[in-house]
């Protein structure tokens, strides 16, 4: 008997989550909610944690997630960055479409191998880099100005996760993400500075990034402040808006013929992770690369990098004069 076109569109996608660290057990919720998703597995060196994440969600925890190729149709790889490009290479290999979490990978050699990989096997790679999922970033990327002046700051209290990574490739990117996708033209020039404080890694670092069309974004970011600070504010001729990325909200002040004009808009909540789930699963359905594709993880991992490398070298050049 033949299988309809729609029944074969609505037979869910056998996922998986590999890693069951923070990041990990939020993806596995997602997956095992989401419409058209099945979860497989949840996959993670230490058994006991894959199994402390599965068992709720009514799936099988394993220790080693190639036992899971040939039995998914994708995955989420939510591994510490040093291990991204080797879980990701195996699994593309093996034909899995695969959501990485950001950053992509460690290096642009990596995520080369990693965007090379899933051309020669025709399967999604994508990037979670959740906030384009924000109906306030949303809603900014939808104006059709070009924008003059971009200022952004994360701050956010000390916490030992996450610490693999300098504050740049762990918040930062974020934003430099963000900044990319706003400015639309190609980056010209880079200053930035950091510092360490409570790690041997950057802590707090701040990046002036000027585009070839005039743009200029000024990002900051540390992971030792006392509070929690979220500031996004984009200026375009004759107005400027302030977006609240945490409440989803977004104020817009202009200059009309009227005077100057000022709106509050908020957005009906949306779950970012959520959502970024239901668009790579939509992406793998359609054999497209989604809103998040690899080859824009790799364009912020590009700049996050130059970042680090000029905030370690002004670093070095502080530290030999002290």
């Amino acid at each position: 008997m033949a299988v309809s076109h729609a029944a074969f569109v609505m037979t869910p996608l056998r996922t998986a989550v590999i890693g069951a660290g923070h990041m990990g057990r939020f993806h596995a919720a997602k997956f095992a909610a989401a419409e058209g998703s099945r979860l497989v597995a949840v996959a993670d060196a230490n058994q006991e944690r894959a199994a402390e994440v599965a068992q709720p969600l009514g799936c099988e925890a394993v220790s080693d997630y190639t036992r899971l190729f040939g039995k998914i149709d994708a995955a989420c790889i939510a591994v510490p960055t040093v291990l991204h490009r080797e879980v990701a290479s195996a699994c593309i290999e093996a034909g899995v479409h695969v959501l990485v979490e950001k950053p992509l990978a460690r290096t642009l050699d990596e995520a080369d191998t990693l965007l090379e990989l899933a051309r020669a096997r025709g399967v999604v790679l994508q990037v979670g880099h959740l906030q384009r999922f924000n109906p306030a970033f949303m809603a900014l990327a939808a104006h059709t100005g070009r924008p003059l002046f971009i200022d952004i700051e994360r701050l956010a209290p000390f916490k030992a996760r996450g610490i693999d990574v300098d504050v740049v490739l762990d918040l930062m990117i974020h934003d430099l993400d963000l900044v990319l996708a706003l400015a639309k033209s190609p980056v010209e020039k880079i200053s930035a500075s950091g510092f360490r404080v409570l790690t041997d890694g950057i802590d707090i670092a701040n990046a002036r990034v000027e585009f070839a069309d005039g743009c200029v974004a000024n990002i900051s970011a540390s992971r030792v402040s006392q509070a929690p600070v979220r500031k996004f504010r984009v200026f375009w001729p004759d107005q400027y808006a302030s977006a609240d990325l945490q409440g989803q909200r977004l104020r817009t002040v202009r200059r009309g013929a009227a005077g100057v004009q000022e709106t509050d808009e908020a957005f009906e909540r949306q779950d970012e992770l959520e959502a970024q789930t239901r668009a790579f699963l939509a992406a793998v359905r359609g054999g497209e690369a989604g809103r998040m594709p690899g080859s824009q993880g790799r364009e912020a991992l590009a700049l996050a990098l130059t970042v680090v490398e000029q905030v370690r070298e002004r670093l070095a050049r502080h530290e030999r004069t002290t």
